[in-house]
């Protein structure tokens, strides 16, 4: 039992007695009764081990070598209190032992009241026969009339365990009755037993007056006894005929318990309770009691509740079955729709996860193509970036362009302007006859000449301003004493304006030896010679 159990037990009594001090068990809720039974239940080999224990204690003190006969005659009537209602056979045993020690003793009272205690035991076990023997065998003198009681109530359990085992036997019930009747004419009106016969002889008749004797009796009793079981099991019986099912059955929960606690295995409570249980539709309740009765009847060998219960449990057995197979059949149902959802679930699963796939290889698909759409951006910032640079360039070129055609018309403006003024001059000249000075004139080459600077003058400058680096990189491809350099004053010279018109696309020697008023041999000479003085 573990710890969540004893608290829930412990529990159960602090209310169990509070009830039973303040408001006569009225007040316990029944849901909690079942719930502690339940406890008690499933714990019950704890109390059979505990009783066990118990009776292993006395047994050692029996095996003690120094005992009187009359210690011993206590131990085993301790045993087969002990054992009454735990083991028959057992009690049987000890009880034997007993009477064995009465006559020994020259006892009678004592060997009386041995054989009226194993007439009980061999009517519990179902040995009719036996206990009837003993019965009739005995003979109760005058001086021992305090026996009649215990006499008649062992041939009343005789005759109520017969007819319970011969199927409720009319005969043997008329009988019952009649020694019923016996006890309450023979025993004292305060005793226990009258106490509990009159009561039973009153549920009929005036119910209200025996549940007062019961309430009575129930208050003399230890809380949890094994008296207090039979007495709640009286009121359970008691308040059932009178219609009262919610008493009925919190008594039979209280009568119950204490009867498993006390490892009492002749239970009736318990079947009863089975029986309401089943009533309540509550079959898997009223299998677990069922099956605790027979458990306790097969280990105590009380025949009567085992031959009580026979019937009642093939119909609970029954319904049992019935209902387990329903149970099974739904889980079977159940089953196979768990199967068939698996399986989709399992499909579903390979879908996600071919989609997954699918998804990653788009991703990585998505991811390359950004990857190479990064790099195409990339690739085209620079070539937008080349593009800028050659817009830039060109723009450039276009400022250039634009400023020397301007510089282009300037010169050629100039030119004519020059030109209509040398006609102007040539023409005064051949109106006035001067015709000396004008032969003079056209004879000289000083005009040509200073136009001819000018025009070098004019390309050079433009030229360097294109190529401001022109004569230190030519020069740079030259051995350094064979370097060009123009006479001061002068931005170019001959052998550099012609590799500036090579740099400027000018490959025709012809075109070259034009501009520069040179023979195409000189440009040939000046071509070599320059590549001559060229580094290695």
């Amino acid at each position: 039992m573990n710890w969540e159990e004893h608290i829930r037990e412990s529990i159960f009594f602090i209310i169990l007695l509070l009830g039973n001090t303040l408001s006569g068990y009225a007040d316990i809720p029944l849901e909690q009764l079942v719930d502690s039974l339940n406890v008690v239940l499933d714990n019950k080999q704890v109390y059979v081990e505990k009783k066990e224990q118990k009776i292993q204690a006395i047994k050692q003190l029996l095996q003690e070598s120094n005992i009187s006969i009359l210690q011993e005659y206590d131990l085993n009537d301790r045993l087969y209190l002990e054992y009454k209602k735990f083991n028959v056979d057992s009690a049987m045993h000890y009880q034997q032992r007993n009477i064995e020690i009465a006559l020994a003793l020259g006892k009678h009272e004592d060997e009386l009241t041995g054989n009226l205690n194993l007439s009980i035991l061999y009517s519990m076990c179902g040995k009719y026969r036996e206990a009837e023997d003993i019965l009739k065998s005995i003979s109760i003198p005058e001086n021992l009339k305090h026996l009649y009681p215990y006499y008649y109530e062992a041939y009343r359990c005789y005759w109520e365990y017969y007819a319970i085992s011969t199927s409720n036997n009319q005969y043997a019930a008329r009988y019952e009755q009649i020694y019923s009747d016996s006890i309450l004419a023979t025993a004292s009106p305060d005793s226990y037993l009258y106490k509990i016969h009159y009561a039973g002889s009153l549920s009929k008749t005036d119910p209200k007056k025996a549940q007062q004797i019961l309430l009575a009796l129930l208050a003399t009793e230890e809380l949890g006894s094994p008296e207090y079981a039979i007495v709640t099991c009286y009121l359970a019986g008691l308040y059932g005929n009178m219609g009262i099912l919610k008493k009925e059955k919190e008594y039979y929960l209280l009568s119950t318990i204490a009867d498993l606690q006390n490892a009492t295995r002749e239970n009736f409570s318990i079947q009863c309770l089975a029986n309401i249980a089943y009533k309540e539709k509550n079959i898997d309740l009223a299998y677990k009691y069922t099956q605790s009765s027979i458990d306790d009847a097969m280990a105590s060998n009380i025949h009567f509740r085992a031959a009580q219960m026979y019937h009642f449990y093939s119909v609970i057995n029954t319904s049992y079955k019935i209902k387990a197979a329903k149970v099974k059949s739904n889980l079977l149902a159940y089953l196979a729709v768990a199967c068939f959802l698996a399986v989709l679930l399992v499909l579903l699963l390979v879908i996600i996860y071919y989609q997954m796939r699918k998804t990653v290889r788009m991703k990585e698909a998505l991811s390359k193509s950004h990857k190479k759409l990064k790099e195409l951006n990339e690739t085209l910032n620079e070539m937008n970036q080349e593009l800028n640079k050659h817009n830039d360039s060109l723009m450039e070129l276009n400022e250039v362009k634009e400023k020397y055609i301007a510089q282009f018309f300037e010169l050629c403006s100039e030119y004519i302007d020059k030109m209509e003024i040398y006609q102007t001059e040539i023409y005064k000249l051949t109106i006035n006859r001067h015709y000396e000075a004008l032969l003079k004139r056209l004879k000289s080459t000083t005009f040509i000449d200073k136009e001819l600077d000018s025009l070098y003058m004019h390309f050079d400058s433009i030229f360097l301003s294109l190529y401001p680096n022109f004569p230190d990189k030519f020069n740079a491809l030259l051995e350094e004493k064979e370097r060009v350099f123009p006479k001061s004053g002068h931005l170019l010279n001959k052998e550099l304006r012609i590799y500036a018109l090579l740099r400027l696309g000018v490959t025709d020697s012809a075109k070259i030896a034009g501009f520069l008023r040179c023979s195409m041999s000189t440009i040939y000479n000046y071509r070599t010679k320059l590549r001559n003085k060229a580094l290695a």
